[in-house]
């Protein structure tokens, strides 16, 4: 159940750093919601998953989360760069993130 809630912790911190960034595009009150719900859930759910899994793997898996999701986010929704080495270092997050769950 924690790896369940850590995942969606790391997803609600893409949406806080979309979040962000709609707020450096235009800030009004929604874009400031955004923000402030994804990264306010996002911790919430980081504590909660801390109870039963190791401080480091958890911080780890959650960035690593969050950086992938966030790179995704940024290529589908605002048209950056799909680059080969751009995709390939996100697979190596992604390959560190599964790496930690089979250790753990």
């Amino acid at each position: 159940m924690a790896w369940i809630v850590l995942m969606l912790a790391g997803l609600c911190e893409t949406v806080g750093v979309i979040g962000m960034n709609m707020m450096n595009r235009k800030r009004d009150v929604g874009s400031v919601a955004v923000f402030l719900i994804g990264f306010t859930f996002s911790f919430v759910l980081l504590s909660i998953a801390m109870r039963s899994l190791p401080m480091g793997t958890a911080y780890a898996v959650w960035t690593g989360i969050g950086t992938v999701g966030s790179v995704l986010a940024g290529i589908l929704f605002y048209g950056e760069s799909r680059d080969w080495r751009r995709m390939l270092f996100t697979a190596m997050v992604i390959c560190a993130v599964v790496g930690l769950k089979v250790v753990e």
